[in-house]
C-alpha cells in the first residue's frame, strides 16, 4: 500500500480542526491531503476528466472546498491498464456522499465505470453509513444514462468482450444511478 494509501486510511476519527486552513486546503490535491487531514469525505466527485475537469468539475470542486466541505476529486488521468489507486477506492468508501457528473464521454472512461460501480455497491452495502449518490447530468439526459443509449450504450458494448463479467456490473450500475433524481444542467441556471 502507498504511502497516501495508508494515510487516507489511518486515523479516521481525526477532527476537522486538524485541516489545513481554507486557503490552503485547494493547494493539495483531494487525494493527498497530508495525514492530519484524516480520511472520511463528505463528497466524492466522479467524472470523466477529458470533458469537464477543468472546467465544471473545478468549479464544483472549489465551491464546496470554499463551503468547507471536505471534497475527494482524483487530480490523475488514468491510462488504459493502469492499476488504479487504492487511495481511489478509499476516497469513495469513506464518503457520504458521491457525486457522478455524467458527460458525453463519462460511460468511455473505464475508471469512470469501475468507480460508478464501486459507488452502487456502497449504497447498498453499508450497514451503518449509507453513501448518498446524488448524480449531475452535465449536458447529458438521464434517459440515456439509465437505458445506455446513443452515445452510452457504444463504449460499454465495445468493452464487453474485454471486461466480461464487470460490464455487466457497469450497466448495472449506470441504470441504477441514471434512475435516481439528480441535476440536469440543462433544466438549472443557465445550463
Amino acid at each position: 500500500m502507498s504511502d497516501s494509501a495508508s494515510s487516507a486510511t489511518q486515523g479516521c476519527n481525526s477532527s476537522s480542526s486538524s485541516f489545513p486552513s481554507s486557503g490552503d486546503e485547494r493547494f493539495y490535491s483531494s487525494s493527498s491531503f497530508p495525514s492530519s487531514a484524516g480520511c472520511d469525505y463528505e463528497v466524492f466527485l466522479s467524472f470523466n476528466g477529458v470533458d469537464i475537469r477543468t472546467s465544471f468539475t473545478d468549479h464544483l470542486y472549489n465551491a464546496l472546498l470554499d463551503r468547507g466541505i471536505r471534497t475527494f476529486r482524483d487530480n490523475e488521468e488514468f491510462k488504459i491498464g493502469e492499476k488504479m489507486d487504492p487511495v481511489l477506492w478509499s476516497g469513495i468508501r469513506q464518503s457520504k456522499i458521491a457525486i457522478p457528473i455524467f458527460s458525453k464521454n463519462y460511460a468511455s472512461s473505464e475508471w469512470c465505470l469501475r468507480e460508478l460501480a464501486e459507488i452502487v455497491k456502497c449504497m447498498k452495502q453499508r450497514n451503518q453509513r449509507q453513501i448518498t449518490v446524488k448524480p449531475i447530468f452535465y449536458h447529458v439526459d438521464p434517459w440515456y444514462v439509465r437505458f445506455q443509449a446513443g452515445s452510452y450504450m457504444e463504449p460499454v458494448l465495445k468493452r464487453g468482450k474485454e471486461f466480461g463479467q464487470e460490464t455487466e456490473e457497469w450497466k448495472k450500475a449506470l441504470e441504477e444511478v441514471g434512475s435516481l433524481y439528480g441535476w440536469e444542467l440543462k433544466k438549472i441556471a443557465n445550463g
